[in-house]
């Protein structure tokens, strides 16, 4: 940013965050989970109006010029703003646990719309993964990326410190009726079925030296 900013103590993450990171993790919080808890209305879209987001408080000191700077600079591409017949909206365009039925979602019918759909997690949670399956975990859905961290066709739907990595298979999962979707900014979504994608459909589990688990 190139105002001096210093966020309020509400803001999200580390005192020692830098404010871009600080507003970025609130405003992750708010428009994907915390929408309701600050008495802000979120269309089924998942559009809040820009104006009620930056009367909260935890949002203090910033504005429309540094909301937009966040927006472009967020490297996972997680938010969109939209001008509305002149009512300024913005939206996280994946990763909700509030109900947003109507986000703008690309459904994907057959494998070879998509390269590759894998998830990535760490030991501890593999060793639950493997007996349970894959589950939403509050979210609506879980989030599968189209390549490994790092890969620049990546942009979002892996957590780069991840070391285990789920690939699914896509064919058996579509042809036993799973559905599939792809965000705006490239992360595939299922909710399996009924929440949980079982271990049947993982087609490899691999480590990160490309080693079989």
């Amino acid at each position: 940013m190139n105002k001096e900013i210093i966020p309020p103590k509400s803001a999200k993450g580390r005192v020692t965050d830098s404010p871009d990171v600080r507003y970025s993790k609130t405003l992750s919080y708010i428009l994907r989970h915390g929408a309701l808890k600050e008495g802000l209305f979120i269309r089924k879209d998942g559009f809040i109006k820009v104006d009620d987001l930056l009367q909260r408080p935890k949002l203090k000191g910033l504005d429309y010029e540094l909301l937009q700077h966040l927006v472009r600079t967020n490297d996972k591409k997680r938010y969109q703003l939209l001008d509305e017949d002149g009512v300024k909206l913005i939206r996280a365009v994946q990763g909700h646990t509030l109900d947003t039925s109507d986000l703008e979602l690309t459904q994907i019918l057959k494998p070879s719309d998509a390269s590759i759909a894998v998830h990535g997690t760490n030991p501890d949670a593999w060793n639950k993964i493997k007996n349970e399956g894959l589950k939403t975990m509050g979210r609506q859905y879980i989030h599968l990326a189209t390549g490994l961290p790092g890969d620049s066709e990546v942009i979002s739907g892996m957590r780069k410190q991840s070391s285990i990595f789920i690939y699914i298979n896509l064919e058996q999962s579509l042809e036993d009726g799973v559905k599939f979707f792809k965000s705006l900014n490239g992360v595939i979504l299922t909710n399996g079925l009924d929440g949980t994608l079982p271990t049947k459909y993982f087609a490899k589990v691999q480590n990160k030296d490309g080693l079989d688990i």
